[in-house]
């Protein structure tokens, strides 16, 4: 009895397997959202689990109103090199970026009710940029195109010129657009163009009744938390904040005596900056240590040497060259397989950080010590009265020459202590120490100038 069910047991077993290897795996991966780096990260994820369970197919179901350029021609690349067919299904919406990652696929299949086009590129209000970047969608839309080749009568599959109308109103297409639109096309329109290849309700249609697969398993891909988190890390957006963070507080602890928030926050954008791009594979050891080169340069400059030189210089640009580079897929700095567009977005994301972190230091700077809540960062006048400090009016011009002790430390400016009393003062030559002497060389500008009494 205990070798029948032994025999039984191993004939489930047996069953089983055979079922599962006779069975057709289709993957399934949902794009919608806006088309940026979380999806990207999705769809790279989800066609390499794809690739990992021999899966036979991987339909990409679209629902989008589009997004970044950038991010669609990264995802349309993958689609393209993908060593698995994918297959496109437009669930509702495939505009703009949209668009042309559905025209990667190798056939679309569309819900009665869909549509697919509108991909001229636009800027964040709306408005469509200059020629120059619609003549790089043109060129990329009608090359995705012409991708898929020509049929047998040596006709394209997907007329290219159908493509470029998607961006571009001045693009007529003869018996379809000539009304000075850019082209958008339902479901019945996209079959007539040979746009797709069938309509259906769902992804089962088109595995059953399109793939003709009888018997097989639809495995859906699951976003983890760490995709969604590392996909808004990687947004740029987030990124140029997080530069405005990285070189706001290197200019304020540098202006700042001692080590303190302004440091750590620095500290904390850019490990947020590094980390998503270093797991990514993009951030390389030596882009990070380009970096900590820099910094390190910039508190040479600012520490030991007076003025702002060769160090400083050097470190800048270091550290600028570090933010742009780990932005770029480049190989022990070969650009060979890197995209113009990617160049431009690692320039435009670590400028622009750039630009408003220094808009916002001068607004800070000047906002500080006014009346509101910056006001309460700064000693007013009144409040100076109380706790022993005092400004530096005109008739202080009496304590030039005489001496006391730096009260902080003068990276050039600081504060002092003459008898009783301290004042804001500025180091003349180099970099005091605090508890060093010093000694008033002249007034100017309501503001006192001191050197090191040695």
């Amino acid at each position: 009895m205990k070798k029948f069910h032994k025999y039984i047991f191993f004939l489930i077993l047996f069953f089983q397997y055979f079922v599962s290897n006779s069975q057709s795996t289709v993957y399934q991966i949902d794009i919608t959202k806006e088309i940026g780096s979380t999806t990207w990260r999705y769809l790279r994820a989800g066609l390499h689990q794809a690739q990992e369970q021999n899966a036979k197919a991987v339909i990409l179901r679209l629902n989008t109103y589009g997004g970044t350029v950038v991010h669609a021609d990264s995802m349309r690349t993958a689609i393209l090199n993908a060593p698995i067919p994918v297959y496109a299904f437009v669930d509702n919406n495939a505009a703009s970026a949209g668009a042309l990652i559905a025209i990667a696929c190798d056939s679309i299949y569309m819900r009665s009710s869909a549509s697919m086009g509108a991909a001229t590129v636009v800027n964040e209000t709306g408005a469509a940029m200059p020629d120059k970047y619609q003549s790089y969608m043109r060129a990329t839309m009608r090359a995705t195109a012409e991708s898929h080749g020509k049929d047998e009568s040596g006709n394209w599959r997907r007329n290219p010129l159908i493509a470029e109308a998607m961006v571009d109103e001045r693009v007529i297409v003869p018996n379809l657009c000539d009304s000075g639109k850019v082209l958008t096309l339902t479901a019945n329109e996209a079959i007539a163009q040979k746009y797709c290849e069938g309509i259906v309700d769902n992804v089962d249609e088109i595995i059953s009744q399109k793939l003709r697969y009888e018997t097989y398993a639809l495995q859906e891909f699951k976003p983890s938390l760490f995709d969604d988190i590392a996909g808004f890390l990687t947004h740029p957006a987030f990124q140029a904040l997080m530069v405005t963070l990285i070189f706001g507080g290197i200019f304020m602890e540098l202006k700042t005596p001692g080590i303190g928030l302004p440091s750590a926050i620095a500290c904390t954008a850019a490990v947020l900056y590094f980390t998503p791009l270093y797991i990514d594979g993009l951030a390389a050891n030596w882009e990070i240590l380009l970096f900590v080169i820099g910094i390190i340069l910039l508190i040479f400059e600012f520490l030991v040497i007076p003025g702002f030189g060769i160090a400083g210089i050097s470190g800048s640009i270091l550290i600028l060259g570090a933010l742009i580079l780990a932005l770029v897929g480049n190989v022990n700095f070969d650009f060979n397989f890197v995209s113009a567009a990617d160049i431009s977005k690692g320039i435009i994301t670590v400028i622009s950080g750039v630009i408003i972190s220094v808009a916002l230091l001068f607004w800070f700077f000047q906002k500080i010590g006014s009346k509101g809540p910056l006001g309460r960062l700064a000693l007013q006048a009144d409040q100076a009265t109380e706790k022993g400090y005092i400004g530096v009016p005109s008739e202080l011009q009496e304590y030039i020459g005489k001496e006391g002790l730096a009260a902080t430390i003068l990276r050039p400016s600081g504060k002092v202590t003459i008898g009783d009393r301290q004042f804001d003062a500025v180091a003349l030559h180099g970099y005091i120490e605090k508890g060093a002497g010093i000694k008033v060389v002249k007034y100017e500008n309501a503001q006192l100038y001191v050197i090191e009494i040695k």
